[in-house]
């Protein structure tokens, strides 16, 4: 069976056919030197995005950066357009993920001309540096992502558990907080003691609120040690379902054909259970 890529290919010729390759293809010499100057372009296009938001950067070049930047939106037009015209399947291609990136990454320079600060919203053409993978042969790190993202999800009940009783716990000792220190210390409500209690319990410890009285102190004390606790707990549960799926993944359906059980190794050449040649 042919590929969704190769029966794409097999309706382009001539032209078309060379321009395709080039801009959707990392296997050839100009496929890569397409993609990597277009990774070039975008990184070119987002350092100067950044660097025209300094006020004395601006005052000193901003003729510059507004050329340069004109020159990006350019080059990245004629591109989305390139890639509208070459792919037989368009509308498939404008809504995909890329196609809406490619997109907004040129609609900000021209939104600019009629909406003011519009100009900021081009950072977003950072997102097309995903293309690299391709470029790179990174794909086994997609792999790993989605693998992550079966862990997340295979946690999630566990996780909202978690959230609810840390929920819970930061809207007890707030209040209790509140009570015990007041207004006349900054606690001026139970919301902001709420807050107090969150920043607390993560550790980021801002210090715009902190207790006066002795038992404050003792309770913010308990609460900064169940926070370190409380950090590892998510971190481990993921781990578990990570480590589950990998066992799963070296796991076969196999039935021995003697004891008839399952959950062997995949590359398992007897069975665990009797010893009988499995396959046989």
């Amino acid at each position: 069976m042919t590929s969704g890529h190769e029966k794409t290919k097999s309706q382009l010729t001539g032209r078309k056919l060379r321009v395709y390759e080039i801009i959707f293809e990392a296997d050839t010499p100009a496929g890569r030197l397409f993609d990597l100057s277009l990774s070039l372009c975008i990184v070119g296009s987002v350092v100067t995005i950044m660097l025209e938001s300094v006020q004395s950067l601006r005052v000193m070049y901003g003729t510059w950066f507004r050329g340069i930047e004109l020159f990006f939106t350019a080059v990245f037009t004629l591109e989305y357009l390139a890639r509208v015209w070459v792919v037989p399947r368009r509308k498939h291609y404008i809504l995909s993920f890329f196609g809406i990136i490619d997109l907004l990454s040129v609609l900000p320079s021209y939104l600019a001309l009629f909406i003011p600060g519009a100009q900021s919203l081009m950072v977003i053409r950072s997102i097309r540096l995903l293309r690299i993978f391709r470029i790179l042969k990174l794909s086994r790190y997609v792999g790993e992502s989605q693998n992550l993202a079966r862990a997340l999800k295979a946690s999630q009940h566990k996780i909202t558990v978690f959230l609810v009783t840390i929920l819970t716990t930061v809207v007890i000792t707030g209040t209790t907080m509140y009570m015990i220190e007041g207004p006349e210390h900054g606690f001026t409500s139970i919301p902001r003691s709420i807050y107090w209690a969150i920043v607390t319990m993560t550790t980021v410890g801002y210090g715009d609120i902190a207790p006066q009285t002795t038992l404050g102190q003792t309770l913010a004390s308990f609460i900064m040690i169940l926070g370190y606790g409380i950090l590892a707990v998510p971190t481990g549960i993921v781990s578990a379902e990570m480590i589950q799926l990998k066992r799963d993944e070296r796991i076969s359906n196999q039935r021995c054909p003697h004891c008839l059980k399952e959950g062997h190794d995949t590359d398992a050449v007897f069975c665990k259970f009797c010893g009988h040649t499995l396959n046989a």
